[in-house]
């Protein structure tokens, strides 16, 4: 039906009267919701806290409580930040030595690290000799690093730095030479003076911190040698370094560290091997004090021998509340690359730790060797009594047959506590080598004490293939 003017004026009239009315009411509806909600937002606030407070245990209201008393009452001021920093301290005491508060940028770190990125040169050291004298000996050079790509190798000592090759002073004393590193910025220019570990010549080189890509395997036989290199240290580079005692038969794999491409650049060390029909191996784990357990899981396929399984277990964890946990390979690859001729031995040292041991348990429980197949390089640490500095000599392995996790206190980056929440035991025979380690009296071989450098491994490949 049309409506003439007048009514459609007067309809429209309405139509605003009502609408203001409406609008109104509206109003005031909604002043009641936001008076409503403050009172119980006030309401909730202090119900809550008073709440949440009841429900804290006595302990920690009276903590709570002598921290405010502290800070307002104490003669000198203690802040926020040294208070919790005293109790974090307190609280780590009462844990093992592999637990630990870790703040926000400390596990920010430590994620970093996990992934292979590291800042500096790339250098690991011996800090005193047999006798104590002081010494800047080095005994790991990690791969892809400034210091590698320069040319310094295991048993390179540093007799010397300076800012400029002019100013290079004489020191070997560990923490002056920590302090001059840490004031040095990143890519700026500084000095060292070095000895050649192989040639005892001594030599001038430029070096500056970098943030690289930390490569953890290495591959050698007797006629060439590659690492993984470049931007990602994905690059597999032939580096001109053969181990001359190795036999045609042979290769030598030495892995690092369980982080990064570890497993990725293990996969292609053996495909080499395979490629080059290799029949021997010298697996090399002195100073893997362990990492990751799925890429310990991504190794030990190739090492799985007697498994009769697709997936065989690696390793097994029992936790404190009685509950296992199995440990699998993704596949079971031992005779894709081996045969039953084949021979494995496995170096080690006393810093050969928890999944480096996993996994020689692993080999042992699945017979790809035997304890006389384990070559353990001797190690020596000071120790001081009331007579003077006592040097100790040991051949083991580490020792490490515990699990820790780490419990981030959100899902987007914050505070961290890694914990030790379980024991770690060999697949088959269930052993634990926690606080024991792999040992001579099991039956593996010792090799004198050779400075970490090249001299140990042919040591242990002679006896090796004298044992063979």
């Amino acid at each position: 039906m049309q409506l003439n003017g007048e009514e459609k004026e007067k309809t429209t009239e309405e139509k605003e009267e009502k609408t203001k009315k409406t609008q109104g009411k509206t109003v005031k509806k909604r002043v009641w919701i936001a008076v409503l909600s403050v009172f119980l937002a006030v309401f909730c606030f202090f119900g809550g806290f008073f709440t949440y407070s009841w429900t804290l245990d006595k302990e920690m209201r009276s903590l709570i409580w002598a921290k405010k008393k502290i800070q307002s009452e104490y003669n000198y001021e203690i802040t926020d930040e040294e208070f919790y920093e005293a109790m974090f301290d307190a609280v780590e005491s009462l844990l093992d030595p592999y637990s630990e508060y870790l703040t926000e940028k400390e596990y920010r770190e430590r994620l970093q690290e996990s992934t292979g990125r590291w800042s500096g040169m790339g250098l690991r050291f011996l800090t005193a000799d047999e006798q104590g004298e002081s010494q800047l000996l080095v005994v790991k050079v990690s791969g892809n690093s400034p210091a590698e790509r320069l040319g310094i190798t295991v048993g390179t000592q540093i007799l010397g730095y300076g800012k400029k090759e002019e100013e290079i002073v004489r020191d070997t004393d560990y923490q002056k030479f920590s302090d001059f590193i840490l004031e040095r910025q990143e890519k700026e220019d500084f000095f060292l003076l070095i000895k050649d570990g192989k040639t005892g010549e001594e030599r001038v080189c430029q070096i500056a911190k970098e943030n690289f890509i930390e490569n953890y395997v290495f591959y050698r036989t007797g006629e060439k040698s590659y690492a993984f290199t470049g931007e990602k240290a994905d690059k597999l580079t032939e580096t001109g370094n053969p181990l001359s005692c190795l036999s045609s038969d042979t290769a030598y794999i030495r892995l690092t560290q369980f982080n990064g491409r570890a497993a990725k650049a293990f996969d292609s060390a053996m495909s080499l091997f395979k490629q080059e029909k290799k029949q021997r191996l010298v697996l090399d784990l002195r100073g893997n004090g362990g990492g990751d357990m799925e890429i310990l899981k991504e190794i030990a396929k190739y090492f799985c021998k007697t498994a009769q399984t697709t997936q065989p277990t690696i390793a097994k964890a029992y936790y404190r509340n009685g509950r296992k946990q199995s440990f699998r390979a993704p596949a079971n690859l031992y005779y894709e690359y081996f045969s039953e001729t084949s021979k494995i031995c496995v170096l080690a040292d006393n810093d050969t730790a928890s999944a480096s041991e996993c996994l020689i348990g692993c080999m042992v429980d699945y017979g790809a060797i035997g304890f006389g197949d384990i070559y353990l390089a001797e190690r020596f640490h000071l120790l001081s009594t009331k007579d003077g500095i006592e040097t100790v000599y040991e051949t083991k392995t580490y020792g490490k047959g515990i699990m820790q996790t780490t419990f981030p206190r959100t899902l987007f980056g914050s505070e961290a506590i890694k914990l030790t929440t379980a024991s770690i035991v060999w697949p088959i025979s269930d052993t634990c080598i926690h606080g024991v380690g792999v040992t001579q009296e099991q039956g593996a071989h010792k090799i004198p004490y050779g400075g970490y450098t090249d001299v140990e491994i042919e040591r242990a490949v002679n006896a090796f293939y004298t044992k063979a």
